[in-house]
């Protein structure tokens, strides 16, 4: 296999992935600064096309492409596959000589804040590592139209480096979320686009062939559009988030319940099984979760999620 970057026995490696795509200019952000900090070698596994919001989707049934990708200082494949798929080639021995020591998932073009956590590829992207032993990081940058630039990410990635001696609070996971509804249209070119930050791009006049559609006889054609938002108050993800710090907050693998829906269940559950007799999975995470805002000089708003095992080796 060949590569463009020499990998060094005395530095750790760090793989990087993402759901924006691997040309988003979030990942290349940031494979600059991992590379040309120094301390790394660097591994890049990520998508071939932006794959936004597709959560822990696998690919099951169908082979995945690896096609080789020239990131200066890095050894990088694009992959037809999602965040998880490209994060569990990227670690399995299949791909790289070895498994890296971090992975790190972003710089995502938009906050993850609350429920958006769930539908998040690059949170995903770090969860499928961190399933498998390995520690991982997953960035998002709360990008604002008209204001953030792409000059940003490059900011947001070096505030990652020192990340651990930045000023944070701690947190929990809110209920933050854009609310959506579904507007019926006869082409793909009304209503606006959906950018990968769930926001509307109202004013695009530009549409490919392929974002063209129309519908056709006796079919019906639906779209997404934002309908509202629902922003929690308290010491929660995203309140902290707006307001400028590090924000650090408990996720994990497994879901459990706050205390009240515990207590809610336990009054709930004889009551039914006097009914029926079955059993219940309620699914969510498990892990730890940081989230870095904006940073203080240039009004960059980043988030970092992480999900540690034992902690990274060969430094």
């Amino acid at each position: 296999m060949e590569n463009n970057s020499a990998m060094s026995n005395d530095r750790p490696t760090v793989m990087v992935t993402n759901d924006d795509g691997i040309d988003a200019p979030g990942l290349r952000a940031l494979v600059r600064v991992l590379v040309s900090s120094n301390r790394f070698n660097v591994l890049v596994c990520a998508p071939d096309s932006e794959k936004s919001a597709v959560s822990h989707y696998i690919t099951w049934r169908n082979a995945i492409f690896a096609k080789p990708v020239e990131i200066s200082g890095a050894i990088a494949f694009a992959v037809s596959g999602t965040p998880a798929d490209c994060t569990a080639l990227g670690i399995s021995n299949a791909l790289f000589p070895s498994k890296p020591d971090l992975v790190i998932s972003g710089i995502n073009m938009g906050s993850n804040c609350g429920y958006h956590i769930v539908y998040s590829g690059t949170v995903a992207g770090a969860r499928e590592a961190f399933f498998n032993d390995v520690p991982a990081i997953s960035l998002s940058y709360d990008w604002v139209g008209g204001k953030s630039n792409v000059d940003d990410f490059v900011l947001a990635a070096e505030a990652c480096l020192p990340i651990f001696s930045a000023g944070y609070r701690l947190t929990k996971q809110g209920k933050s979320r854009v609310k959506m509804g579904w507007r019926q249209v006869t082409s793909d070119a009304q209503g606006g686009k959906m950018l990968s930050t769930m926001t509307m791009e109202t004013n695009s006049s530009s549409h490919s062939e392929a974002e063209a559609l129309s519908t056709n006889h006796g079919h019906l054609m639906f779209k997404r559009e934002v309908t509202g938002s629902h922003v929690d108050d308290g010491d929660t993800d995203y309140s902290y988030l707006q307001e400028g710090y590090i924000t650090v907050s408990p996720l994990g693998a497994f879901s459990h319940a706050d205390m009240d829906s515990q207590a809610y269940f336990k009054q709930w559950l004889p009551s039914v099984t006097e009914c029926f007799s079955s059993s219940a999975l309620i699914y969510g995470l498990d892990s730890v979760s940081i989230r870095v805002a904006r940073v203080v000089t240039m009004e960059a708003r980043l988030q970092v999620q992480s999900f540690p095992t034992h902690g990274m080796t060969g430094q």
